[in-house]
């Protein structure tokens, strides 16, 4: 398994949706962002003005590429790139029910629901889409989902199962034996 590439980068989940609020599993079904999510994308984007970002990388489901182009739009520019393994997980038949218990089992790797992607299986998709967009030019932006970087945070040596809010900028920085997360 690949390893991430120890390159600072931007992580920003996308903004509120209405699933959010209801706290049900979105994985794969491409729900909108609502009006709290687009305010969220706006302050996000005013937060990381003179941050010196290049790149922005997005998932292609709505309410990440959505958050990206607001971004974009005051970063003053272009979505560089949409990137297919950046997209959420599958959660199979989980997709619309409530968050519960079996999220933290899913998460530690002794639960995956029917039709669903393991967390190992996101955690390799994963790292591999980063390293990969961590070849253009930096600083990049990435916008995408909340188990996206649960798996990242796996992977930088932070606890998984964290829930990353809505619309907050984080700069991942890597070290050793963990890497370190800012806000702006």
């Amino acid at each position: 398994m690949q390893t991430l590439a120890e390159i600072p980068f931007w992580f920003l989940r996308h903004g509120q949706t209405d699933w959010n609020a209801k706290d049900l599993s979105q994985g794969n079904v491409d729900i909108p962002l609502n009006a709290v999510g687009i305010q969220q994308a706006h302050d996000a984007a005013a937060r990381l003005v003179g941050r010196g970002i290049v790149s922005i990388v997005c998932s292609p489901l709505s309410r990440a590429h959505d958050t990206a182009k607001i971004v974009a739009e005051k970063l003053a520019l272009p979505i560089t790139e949409i990137d297919e393994r950046l997209r959420e997980v599958s959660f199979g038949v989980q997709e619309g029910q409530e968050m519960g218990d079996w999220f933290a089992d899913w998460v530690d790797g002794n639960f995956t629901p029917e039709g669903a992607e393991s967390f190992p299986e996101l955690r390799r998709r994963s790292v591999a889409a980063v390293n990969r967009v961590l070849r253009l030019p930096a600083p990049v932006l990435i916008v995408a989902h909340g188990a996206v970087f649960r798996a990242l945070r796996a992977e930088m040596g932070l606890p998984p199962n964290v829930r990353t809010p809505n619309a907050v900028p984080f700069l991942c920085e890597p070290g050793s034996p963990q890497w370190t997360l800012r806000e702006p």
